[in-house]
């Protein structure tokens, strides 16, 4: 799982979409046979309250796919790769019109202290998603300092069952979807809404707050959005 592409569909112009349970499910069973795939994440809103951060429009539908190799991804997402079926008409179509970007990235994952799910007494989980924009002022000092301090905070929320912070790459892709270059997004995850909700009102939120005054100089924000988390598990596995 050292590398994520993501894509991320939002609504524009006032739009009001909203994924189908059938097109979500349509994905799902096309992304679960692509080659080389080692997991995936399929995203849809949730809504949780932050003691910080402003309410914002979360995605109204997201994709996380990982895999070992960059090659893997980049096969996948070919001129003939795999994943152009996720493009096709009639695939999507609950949400057709709705802006899609796309990267990328290297994923780093980060220890906690108890990682395990139990989605059949919680049901899916919920991830809290991540956007910095950029750029840095020196984005070589910005990761190092990230890496080194943050995602440790992180590990103090209770009931946090995961850690990632995914760092921009250069990397070659087909489908069809606008191509964004964010410096960084970070992921952390929760067993429920409620679960994440407790841990954005936790005191591990202040010392999160405290830690983001050291960071070093950036433009762009942040941006976090509550997802509902399915977790695909490729056929065969």
């Amino acid at each position: 799982m050292r590398f994520a592409y993501f894509a991320f569909f939002e609504n524009v112009d006032g739009s009001q979409l909203a994924v189908s349970k059938a097109d979500v499910e349509t994905a799902s069973e096309i992304i679960k046979l692509t080659p080389g795939l080692t997991t995936a994440n399929l995203y849809t809103p949730e809504v949780t309250k932050d003691m910080y951060n402003k309410d914002e429009q979360s995605p109204i539908f997201g994709m996380q796919l990982y895999f070992n190799d960059l090659t893997d991804l980049e096969d996948a997402m070919a001129p003939a790769g795999h994943l152009h079926q996720l493009a096709a008409s009639g695939v999507l179509s609950s949400i057709r019109g709705a802006k899609g970007t796309q990267q990328a990235m290297y994923a780093r994952h980060f220890p906690v202290d108890d990682a395990k799910l139990d989605v059949a007494k919680n049901g899916n989980p919920c991830s809290y998603v991540v956007h910095y924009t950029g750029p840095a002022e020196d984005l070589n000092v910005w990761m190092h300092h990230y890496v080194s301090h943050h995602p440790q905070v992180m590990r103090t929320f209770p009931g946090i069952r995961k850690i990632e912070v995914l760092s921009r790459i250069d990397w070659c892709g087909f489908l069809p979807w606008e191509r964004v270059n964010h410096m960084q997004r970070n992921r952390v995850m929760f067993d429920s809404p409620v679960a994440l909700q407790a841990a954005l009102q936790s005191p591990a939120r202040i010392a999160m707050r405290e830690d983001f005054k050291t960071f070093p100089p950036f433009e762009g924000g942040n941006s976090h959005f509550p997802m509902e988390t399915q977790i695909i598990v490729p056929d065969g596995r």
